[in-house]
């Protein structure tokens, strides 16, 4: 995925900055550790000194070397004894890595590690404001007393409570499982009903357990793919064509809002396809009905939509409008 080189310079950055913490904590372990055991230091450099020996008789292929290993082995035991004596674990002062993948320099065998990508979509759409959004909007600040539970929707059988009920059900079930299983997640219904409010339900979810989530209205979707295929200088666009298809999770809100034409009905397909070929999850939320998406966009999108996305309809009050009123 590309990236300026400003912004491949900031995440280096990054990860310098994590080196360089993680050394601190190394160091600071190998005072502790020599401050309550004396004896350790020596064991460690006995080992130095027996392994530049064991090298120089490699190089020169003696025989000896048999014997270096041993050493090797015993001072080994001895260092792990002493680390035990002092309650402290066999690997203790071992190299410490936040991304035990990578080492924390941001590739693995040549190529860009996981940490790095969800480092670089952060970079790219920190813009979007979705973690602070996810602050206030998430599982623990979702209340049902917005939702009606006596009247009855003749389409479900159920009532705006029992309904959401079942939905929020489903979407946890969702985060649960998002490992384990590729599924997608079409949250259609009135304005006001929740379904963005559930959205950054998910996305707090993940990102907190470090997937990459992309959060973009359908305006937003269409106006990124416009300046990659229309405008020449903008140069960033390539990058965000990939971040789109790579994410862990995108979410599509408001689908509907945006001016429909050929064009924009050609990237949806492709997005939706695409994504699913790379078994890449999305949500999509939006005020259309299904027969609505079926008329609005072509036959196709309604065929992978209906065919590979959990349709979640959702009802009830506007509860932007009664929390106004409450005031």
């Amino acid at each position: 995925m590309p990236l300026t080189n400003t912004q491949h310079n900031s995440i280096m950055r990054v990860y310098d900055n994590i080196r360089t913490g993680n050394q601190h904590i190394l160091d600071t372990r190998i005072e502790e550790v020599y401050s309550l055991c004396p004896e350790f230091k020596d064991v460690e450099d006995e080992i130095i000194e027996v392994s530049m020996s064991a090298a120089v008789a490699r190089i020169g292929k003696s025989s000896e070397c048999v014997d270096y290993t041993a050493k090797l082995e015993e001072l080994s035991n001895r260092r792990t004894k002493l680390l035990a004596s002092i309650g402290k674990p066999a690997d203790y002062l071992d190299p410490i890595y936040t991304c035990p993948t990578c080492r924390d320099t941001g590739y693995f065998d040549h190529t860009r590690c996981e940490c790095f990508k969800k480092k670089a979509v952060d970079l790219v759409y920190s813009d979007s404001n979705l973690k602070n959004i996810t602050d206030s909007e998430n599982f623990d600040t979702f209340s049902y007393e917005w939702y009606d539970n006596s009247t009855v929707d003749p389409t479900t059988n159920r009532t705006p409570y029992n309904n959401m009920q079942q939905v929020v059900s489903i979407c946890k079930d969702f985060v649960t499982k998002f490992d384990s299983e590729f599924s997608n997640l079409l949250l259609f219904g009135d304005t006001g009903v929740g379904k963005t409010f559930l959205s950054n339900c998910i996305a707090r979810e993940l990102l907190d357990t470090s997937h990459s989530v992309i959060y973009l209205t359908a305006i937003e979707l269409f106006k990124k793919f416009e300046q990659q295929d229309f405008n020449k200088s903008y140069k960033d666009s390539d990058a965000d064509s990939d971040y789109i298809l790579d994410c862990d999770l995108l979410i599509i809100d408001d689908l509907g809002t945006e001016v429909g034409n050929t064009y924009t009905n050609s990237k949806l397909f492709y997005v939706i396809n695409e994504r699913i070929l790379r078994q890449k999850s999305v949500i999509i939320s939006t005020n259309l009905c299904l027969s609505d998406i079926r008329d609005v966009y072509s036959e196709r999108i309604f065929s992978r939509i209906t065919n590979s996305y959990k349709i979640l309809k959702l009802f009830g009050n506007d509860i932007r409008i009664m929390k106004r009123t409450k005031r």
